[in-house]
């Protein structure tokens, strides 16, 4: 019986993590702190089925820079532009330089200030340029990167920034060891992936669209090395927003995801 309550749990938290994290029409019927721990765990799965899709584009017969703005687009619309929305408003928040609760109350409003404005234009920027020159490996690994910047922000020692919201409903809710065993499951997958790409198992295949890490270290090295370095800057973030106003919000998490995603195709541009 409790092999059923407990996958019958992972299945709602899938649904909910589907439903909350991309456009896929998702009926979510059970939602509470148990399905929102699940949902949070397994959100770094939904971010490779949302890189895998992305990074269509790329194999268009276009430029390379052309193909990344395509990709991060269509990324954008996947997701409804909600971590978009997200960084923006935490961005306002922020750069208010106010008190918590003033902070909290400009990142509820629905138009976006000049922080926002700057904090969306260097971000995306930042992402096509580097997506132009890391290809498609790099994407579904920054995809993942930014789902597994949620797992860490959602464990059990990070509180909630307001009582209501999407924030007070998923924070806390991630338990201890979760974070550390699908962060070592994604280091796995990204060095298998890369491994594959060094070793031209996808000759002719969406993993071609990737541009071979010759230049400082191989595929297999570079892109666990990527995912770890979006993961830091999104740690590095919730830390910041943590003192600033006291927790997670819904926008303290889609600004994780965005950081994540940049920092990793960054790296991973840089490193292959």
């Amino acid at each position: 019986m409790s092999r059923f309550l407990i996958s019958g749990r992972l299945w709602h938290g899938l649904r909910f993590a589907i439903g909350t994290l991309s456009v896929f029409p998702v009926r979510v019927e059970h939602v509470d702190r148990q399905v929102a721990g699940q949902a949070m765990t397994v959100a770094p799965a939904v971010g490779l089925v949302l890189g895998l899709v992305a990074g269509l584009p790329l194999g268009l017969p276009a430029p390379p820079l052309l193909g990344a703005a395509l990709a991060v687009g269509l990324l954008a619309v996947l997701t409804r532009g909600l971590h978009l929305d997200g960084l923006a408003d935490l961005a306002d928040g922020l750069g208010s330089g106010k008190p918590a609760d003033q902070a909290l109350n400009i990142m509820k409003k629905s138009d976006i200030g000049p922080f926002g404005v700057m904090a969306l234009v260097f971000t995306l920027v930042v992402q096509v340029a580097a997506l132009a020159e890391a290809g498609f490996a790099a994407l579904v690994t920054a995809c993942v990167a930014g789902r597994l910047a949620l797992t860490w922000a959602c464990r059990a020692s990070v509180p909630a920034a307001r009582p209501e919201g999407l924030g007070a409903t998923v924070a806390g809710t991630v338990r201890p060891s979760a974070p550390w065993l699908v962060t070592l499951a994604a280091l796995l997958a990204s060095a298998a992936f890369g491994l594959s790409i060094d070793c031209h198992v996808w000759d002719g295949g969406p993993a071609s669209w990737a541009r071979e890490a010759t230049a400082w270290l191989p595929a297999f090295l570079a892109l666990p090395l990527g995912l770890l370095t979006g993961l830091a800057a999104s740690l590095l973030l919730l830390r910041r927003a943590r003192r600033r106003l006291g927790g997670i919000t819904g926008d303290v998490l889609g600004a994780l995801v965005e950081t994540a995603t940049a920092a990793t195709l960054v790296a991973c541009a840089l490193l292959g």
